[in-house]
């Protein structure tokens, strides 16, 4: 690794040794699973520099935390929000991540924010290690993810398969006590003309899959690998509609709980996913976890912030949904 005279690359486990007064300073962070120290340790190294009069200090973050909380859900919080406020406050003043759970993210930083994407480094694992990939179908597990497969298929020139009827747990209308004590309909209390129309409860339909998986292989893609009982019900719908070869590929790779096992006991061939979280442990437990390393763009997007360049290069002939 090239060292600058200006320039201190911090471990957020060690203390500052050297001054840092004028100085580039990028920290790197990765997300341990005790991601609230993750976290905690990052700002007191940010919130140090920049006391310690620091001229910049950029925040390398491979996998953004609570990035899935980046939305209102009933009585929650935009957790997401928080942590982006709490880091500017901090003294941050550059954020390098990578392929954030939405991209609307970026809005929450009054910083700015280089969202760098693995799809490059995905793709070609697909024309690489795939011998057979012309028959394959890039799938998306819920229409949510439908952009992200259309934009991977495109790339492929492959076809592309939409799995509909998936349960959403997330997004379910579960018994929470609005409507407890069960309200009471009054005649004069509200004038009629006020009453609010009751919603039509949703009702999950049966699993579909549109497109054609017959005699194909099947590869769904993701942004995230956290729990992964939708990643294998998908599997097992696949394989009913007649796919004869299952991969999952994500850029990050959480794989928390009991997910190496689910993995190991399901129909999926092999999970695909990116080092911007360490998941050397879950390899351990499953051998169908394979890694694909992308800090050669990280360290290019360090280099180029550093002298001045500009990080178009980085972002060539990647889409808006990818």
């Amino acid at each position: 690794m090239c060292v600058f005279s200006h320039l201190f690359f911090l471990l957020l486990l060690t203390p500052i040794q050297e001054s840092v007064r004028g100085k580039d300073v990028f920290v790197i962070q990765t997300m341990s699973k005790d991601v609230n120290t993750s976290i905690m340790e990052m700002l007191i190294m940010v919130y140090a520099c920049r006391t310690s009069c620091a001229r910049s200090i950029t925040g390398v973050l491979p996998y953004f935390p609570y990035s899935k909380q980046c939305k209102m859900r009933k009585r929650g919080s935009i957790v997401t929000k928080l942590i982006a406020s709490m880091m500017c406050k901090a003294g941050l003043t550059h954020l390098i991540t990578m392929d954030l759970h939405q991209k609307e993210i970026q809005g929450f930083f009054n910083i700015p924010v280089d969202n760098l994407r693995a799809s490059p480094f995905l793709l070609q694992y697909i024309q690489e290690e795939i011998p057979d990939y012309r028959n394959a179908v890039i799938v998306a597990k819920s229409p949510a993810s439908a952009k992200r497969a259309q934009s991977f298929a495109e790339r492929l020139r492959l076809g592309i398969a939409v799995i509909h009827g998936e349960a959403q747990d997330a997004e379910s209308d579960q018994v929470d006590g609005r409507h407890s004590p069960p309200t009471v309909k009054t005649t004069g209390a509200i004038h009629p003309s006020m009453e609010i129309p009751l919603l039509i409860p949703k009702e999950k339909p049966p699993i579909t899959v549109v497109g054609d998986v017959g005699g194909r292989i099947a590869i769904i893609v993701d942004d995230i690998i956290d729990d992964v009982d939708s990643f294998v019900a998908a599997a097992e719908t696949l394989k009913e509609r007649g796919a004869y070869k299952i991969f999952v590929m994500a850029t990050h790779g959480l794989l928390s709980s009991e997910a190496p096992r689910f993995i190991e006991e399901s129909a999926i061939d092999e999970v695909v996913v990116t080092n911007t979280i360490p998941h050397e442990l879950q390899k351990l437990q499953c051998p169908k976890i394979k890694t694909v390393d992308i800090s050669m763009i990280l360290s290019e997007a360090i280099r180029r912030i550093y002298n001045g360049e500009s990080m178009s290069y980085l972002f060539r002939n990647i889409g808006v949904d990818d």
